[in-house]
């Protein structure tokens, strides 16, 4: 079973270009902060240029020996040579594995308890619960699963488990108390107004509150 970093950065381009930060920028202040996985989150249209900051991503990575994970698209993942990051409603993990080989890290997301169960006989690396709190980074969420059913929650998998939706630095050790491995947060990362030296420092700050020590 494959280690999972206990911070878990998502790299959400609408968060990036609300905040007037690029994304490769962002990527490279992020492992220079310590982060060892980074997600690239990207709902829009894949155009080239979006793919080719996706490639620098991707190349930052390897040179510091950063895991990278591509939301939802499969295809982009395998070009990019990365990990892939698939939800209820995208391609299945079985397909995704089958696609990527054996050795890519695959993370599905769930939501209640009945999908954690389902998910733990999926051939995937991690799992997704969430949101654990309120979020406003989808514009439909499901509903907060919250900290007492993620402490239930966590006795029904043995598989990594990563809390996302709504963690801040004030609640993440909540998170991580009721049994979560790993935190995944975007817009906590992202300081208002911040610049890249900004967010190396929250990276920092974040790697303290998850127990991460210096690289």
């Amino acid at each position: 079973m494959k280690t999972l970093p206990r911070l878990y950065p998502i790299l959400d381009t609408g968060a990036l270009e609300r905040r007037g930060l690029a994304l490769v920028e962002t990527a490279a202040a992020m492992i220079e902060g310590g982060a060892r996985i980074l997600q690239i989150r990207h709902k829009g249209l894949w155009s080239g240029r979006v793919f080719d900051d996706a490639r620098e991503v991707a190349a930052l990575c390897r040179q510091a020996g950063a895991t990278l994970i591509v939301n939802d698209r499969a295809d982009i993942a395998k070009l990019l040579g990365a990990g892939l990051h698939v939800g209820q409603d995208d391609l299945a993990p079985t397909d995704a594995r089958a696609l990527l080989g054996d050795e890519a890290v695959i993370g599905y997301s769930t939501h209640n308890a009945a999908q954690l169960r389902d998910a733990a006989a999926e051939p995937v690396d991690y799992i997704a619960l969430g949101p654990i709190f309120g979020t406003t980074s989808k514009q439909n969420p499901d509903p907060a699963v919250g900290i007492d059913e993620l402490r239930r929650c966590r006795a029904l998998v043995e598989k990594p488990l990563v809390g996302i939706g709504g963690i801040t630095r004030e609640n993440a050790r909540a998170v991580f108390d009721a049994g979560a491995d790993a935190v995944a947060v975007i817009a906590d990362l992202l300081p208002t107004g911040a610049a890249a030296a900004d967010v190396r420092q929250r990276i920092e700050e974040w790697r303290g509150i998850a127990g991460v020590s210096a690289q």
